[in-house]
């Protein structure tokens, strides 16, 4: 029985009081890098930590223990790592000058890439600990206290979830209404330019009733919307009660069936595991948000060949228009790599006329970046940087044009709006349009955690500004 099992049998879900905290807390520190499934990392980390005496605090300069969860995607993300390491040994050694002590740990992507290496580079790091591996702080605290370096990247034989802490329903309300939940790990796809096959290891999913004990678990501290993460999300393929095995699509639909779930999302997936039945619950299953992000990374076979990514560029096209035919109101987000080795200005040309004939909502660029290890950085003809800059300011300008015309086009437009949060001034609400906006507008507190209609008044760069629609009452009914 995973943790979070454990927690809804005793009766988290039914809202009985949790234990008193205590007096003194120590004080955690969490600072995460690169993608959602790190910022889940780092709330199961606050998660597992709870139990040991530790609460989360803001200040760096107070913490007893300070984790720095880190990604290892791209070499600027590794090298921000070392430079916060340096900053953290002065506060080390300041604390304890004044009698106190303080604990660093190095999670993550990096910690699982480099190992040893972390320690040699800044000796005062105490905990190198790997994703596969943080359910077990507890335990390589203890063994901190008598090792000067305690370090654990093995990918372990037990799947962490079944290991893991479930916070509590006052916990879950300090978060939002809003919130991750990872459902698969790792990637069997080893594209030549990525290190997750090696960081996070080989695809594995949870199963589903364990997903469903979270979700609902969630939902009684009052969360209305959940995105589903895994490295290759719609891979997915876990385990049901009796046995068998369902695809995302299975796992959504019983999602739905959860109280007071209300939107569903998922993210990041692979366009070659956007099966039939994925594209069928986007058209059948009304909780399925009309947003998909489906990372392209290039228009041109060649590059795409040379990335290992499994499709070509006529696949993806045929795939998008799959999709809006059974979902045409669907807005697309994607990801694009300029500059990867052999890439020619004819193949750069051949990704932004995909980017011209799909037409995006939102999207992520970035230059490529050589990681150690993967095959890709062994590469020969590898990109000048001036070239790969040039070329993703390039791209990046389309992109921008694209988003802002998708933005506007929602002026005039009533949209349902999940209240998430208080605006950016006084007397303001703030929330989430189904197509991922932010959305500003007047109106009361209150309705945090509220669907409300709205129409939308204008656009300002990734915000929309709207009016709230007096013909919804104060709170919509939960089913």
């Amino acid at each position: 029985m995973s943790g979070f099992d454990q927690a809804r049998s005793a009766g988290a879900v039914s809202g009985e009081p949790e234990p008193s905290p205590a007096k003194s807390p120590r004080r955690l520190f969490v600072k995460s890098y690169g993608c959602q499934m790190n910022v889940y990392d780092a709330r199961k980390m606050a998660d597992v930590l709870a139990p040991e005496g530790y609460a989360e605090t803001a200040l760096l300069e107070e913490a007893d223990l300070v984790i720095l969860n880190t990604c290892h995607i791209r070499e600027r993300a590794t090298e921000k790592v070392f430079s916060e390491l340096g900053k953290l040994r002065a506060l080390k050694a300041a604390r304890a000058e004044a009698g106190r002590e303080t604990k660093i740990v190095v999670a993550g992507c990096v910690a699982q890439a480099e190992g040893e290496e972390i320690f040699r580079r800044q000796k005062a790091v105490d905990i190198v600990v790997g994703p596969q591996n943080y359910h077990r702080l507890p335990e390589l605290l203890r063994r901190a206290k008598t090792s000067r370096a305690v370090l654990e990247t093995e990918f372990p034989a037990e799947s962490k979830f079944d290991h893991l802490a479930a916070p509590g329903p006052s916990e879950i309300r300090k978060r939002g209404v809003s919130a991750f939940v990872t459902v698969q790990e790792g990637c069997d796809k080893f594209c030549t330019f990525c290190v997750v096959p090696y960081t996070r290891g080989a695809e594995a999913s949870r199963p589903v009733e364990g997903i469903a004990a979270e979700v609902a678990m969630l939902a009684a501290g009052g969360v209305r919307e959940v995105t589903l993460i895994g490295q290759n999300v719609n891979a997915y393929h876990g385990e049901t009660r009796d046995g068998a095995t369902t695809s995302l699509a299975g796992l959504t639909s019983r999602l739905a069936q959860v109280s007071g779930i209300a939107r569903i999302r998922y993210t990041t997936s692979h366009p070659g595991d956007m099966d039939a039945s994925l594209i069928k619950a986007h058209r059948d299953q009304p909780c399925l948000m009309p947003f998909l992000h489906l990372p392209v990374q290039s228009g041109s076979d060649k590059i795409l060949a040379a990335m290992n990514r499994r499709y070509k560029r006529s696949d993806y096209l045929a795939l998008i228009a799959e999709i809006r035919a059974a979902r045409p109101d669907i807005a697309l987000s994607s990801d694009f790599i300029t500059g990867f080795p052999g890439e020619t200005e004819e193949d750069f040309g051949a990704t932004l006329d995909l980017i011209e004939k799909v037409e995006f909502a939102n999207a992520f660029s970035f230059k490529y970046s050589a990681r150690p290890g993967t095959p890709a950085a062994e590469l020969q003809n590898q990109i000048p940087e001036a070239v790969k800059l040039e070329r993703l300011l390039r791209l990046q300008a389309i992109l921008d044009r694209q988003r802002l015309s998708f933005n506007r086009k929602m002026a005039g437009r009533k949209l349902d709006v999940l209240i998430e949060k208080p605006g950016r001034h006084a007397g303001q609400i703030a929330g989430k349009s189904p197509y991922l906006q932010p959305v500003q507008m007047e109106g009361s507190l209150d309705r945090i955690g509220d669907i409300v209609r709205v129409e939308i008044v204008s656009s300002c760069g990734n915000s929309l500004f709207g009016r709230l629609l007096p013909d919804r009452p104060a709170r919509e009914a939960l089913r």
